[in-house]
């Protein structure tokens, strides 16, 4: 198993090397001078020209990025062009508050989407599978920023239940602060679980051994539980894999939305402020949680289905490694 996870390490490197490519180039490209944001418009010539040359923008753009690489390989992310602090420091002091956020939305993902996917796929066909059918459509279509201004206005500022700005310090506070975000996050999310859910089970709720399982007489929850799911967690799994991933690399629209002090509110003012080395440095982080969190989900598949398991033997893994 530990070569395994060795090797999906190392193929992270090719990743973040094409993910930094990519945005290096693409704010590149982009209007704005570095120089005068640092400096402010009302800074001469001369100064803006040494500020240039400081920060090595008169360079040709491929040496400009491979001395990115080369500092990024010594662990230095650069410091922002906006306030002057360490860009890794700043990443690092986000990203909690962001982790916060994904574990809640994924939460009410999961607590949404297992149960009525569930209910819908035993009930397939009927009102209430139509229903929540309709319903996961509309939760994947409907924007998140739109959603967040709707709870907003209604249990901020109609009602005035719920705080719709910030972050609370304090525990009841932040749990306060955490629900409406949360439930923004977690809505589209659920209605990919639902529909994963439904489409997973169908695939095994017709299966021979469920019906042994009831001729049994066992009870139904246990034949939901112990049969129909757990064989049906692998795309599950996926799925919800790839959302929780997606909320760590941080929810940029629900962040400003709620002025949630993560990741991706601290990428939507540093794209504004075209601050190259704060950008850089969040979307290096973000691809590194999403690869990190892909890789946790391949090791759970291991758990989940023993057929893995003898992959991984037949991969070269030996019985210890494949148990560890």
């Amino acid at each position: 198993m530990w070569k395994y996870i060795l090797k999906r390490l190392l193929m992270m490197i090719p990743v973040l090397l094409g993910v930094t490519f990519i945005v290096f180039f693409i704010l590149a490209m982009t209007p704005g001078d570095p120089a005068a944001i640092i400096l402010g418009d009302q800074a001469s010539a001369e100064a803006l020209e040494l500020k240039r040359i400081e920060l090595g923008l008169n360079d040709p753009l491929l040496i400009r990025y491979f001395n990115y690489l080369l500092n990024m390989i010594r662990g230095d992310l650069g410091t922002s062009y906006k306030n002057q602090i360490s860009v890794a420091a700043q990443v690092i002091d986000k990203f909690p508050n962001t982790a916060i956020l994904a574990v809640a939305g994924i939460l009410v993902a999961l607590l949404i989407g297992i149960p009525i996917g569930i209910l819908s796929a035993k009930k397939q066909y009927t009102a209430l599978d139509n229903t929540s059918m309709v319903l996961s459509l509309v939760g994947v279509s409907m924007p998140n920023f739109w959603l967040g201004l709707l709870l907003s206005l209604l249990f901020a500022l109609k009602l005035g239940w719920l705080p719709s700005q910030g972050m609370g310090e304090e525990f009841i506070p932040l749990l306060k602060s955490l629900v409406l975000p949360a439930i923004t996050l977690g809505t589209g999310a659920a209605a990919t679980v639902v529909r994963m859910t439904r489409s997973s089970l169908l695939e095994v709720i017709r299966q021979d051994y469920i019906s042994t399982a009831r001729a049994k007489g066992l009870p139904e929850k246990i034949v939901t539980k112990k049969h129909m799911l757990k064989n049906a967690l692998i795309p599950i799994v996926t799925a919800v894999g790839l959302q929780f991933g997606q909320l760590l690399g941080g929810a940029m629209l629900t962040e400003t939305v709620f002025s949630w002090p993560g990741l991706g509110r601290l990428m939507v003012d540093s794209i504004a402020s075209k601050d190259i080395p704060m950008v850089l440095g969040a979307v290096i982080f973000m691809a590194v949680m999403f690869s990190f969190v892909n890789l946790v989900v391949d090791i759970v598949y291991a758990f989940i289905d023993p057929r893995i398991k003898s992959q991984y033997r037949k991969a070269g893994f030996t019985k210890k490694e494949v148990r560890a």
